[in-house]
């Protein structure tokens, strides 16, 4: 989406610079996205001078699901970043979770300028595109209920972002992607190493990360949900009981 001239600009941060402007940064609301079904606010964060454009939604803005009654939505989506930095994959752009934002807590993410030139159905459709396969282990690994064509960032360097994760981490199988085109195939030895990582990051500081974040029987299921892609080292495959792909795909 382009970023209107009178709104604050993104900016390209390393991550631990984007990290801190948006844990510490002042965070002023600029507009609103208005297509968004929960209330999803474009903000500058500054600090130090340097400001930043960014994604603040505040729990107070989200509207209830029935099938996800435990947590926040906000909590949801930053949970979803920790087990991306920890898989070194950096598929969620930075985000932190703030008690203070203008509207009360909430989840507050760096804005990615991403690549409009990209046709996303043509990319989407892609079996040779590394970046969404990682994506795609990502989410069976997160259950991602909701990753439509809309939620991948591609950004001019290559590099394909994914956001929007609030539905995510059920303890029920519910993953929904229009990434399916590696189902029932293997895995490659790079997404199994990361697997293992993470699985070994359960037992210890990515447990404890997301203790603060989920529920204890959405962080053991997620603990299984890798025990069984690494033990039958293939991609997952739709199923029969649930919609395999989000409405509207895109």
């Amino acid at each position: 989406m382009s970023v209107p001239d009178e709104l604050t600009p993104p900016l390209e941060l390393a991550v631990d610079e984007a990290m801190v402007l948006l844990a510490a940064g002042e965070l002023s609301i600029e507009g609103r996205l208005m297509d968004a079904s929960n209330a999803t606010l474009y903000c500058a964060v500054t600090a130090d001078g340097v400001s930043a454009a960014c994604v603040y939604k505040p729990v107070a803005g989200e509207r209830p699901l029935w099938d996800f009654p435990d947590g926040t939505l906000a909590e949801r989506e930053v949970a979803a970043y920790v087990v991306s930095a920890a898989s070194g994959w950096g598929i969620v752009p930075p985000t932190v979770y703030r008690e203070d934002g203008p509207a009360g807590p909430g989840m507050v993410q760096l804005w990615i300028a991403e690549d409009e030139t990209t046709d996303l159905v043509a990319l989407i459709r892609r079996r040779d595109a590394q970046e969404l396969r990682r994506v795609a282990v990502f989410d069976a690994v997160i259950n991602n209920a909701d990753r439509k064509g809309g939620h991948l960032l591609p950004t001019p360097s290559g590099h394909v972002y994914g956001v929007d994760h609030g539905v995510s981490f059920h303890a029920e199988d519910k993953l929904r992607t229009v990434l399916w085109q590696w189902a029932g195939k293997s895995l490659t030895d790079e997404a199994e190493d990361v697997l293992r990582g993470l699985r070994a990051g359960l037992d210890g500081a990515l447990g404890q990360d997301l203790a603060e974040l989920l529920t204890g029987r959405e962080i053991r299921k997620t603990r299984a949900r890798i025990d069984k892609l690494l033990a039958r080292r293939r991609h997952p495959e739709p199923s029969d009981g649930w919609p395999a792909v989000p409405w509207p795909p895109m």
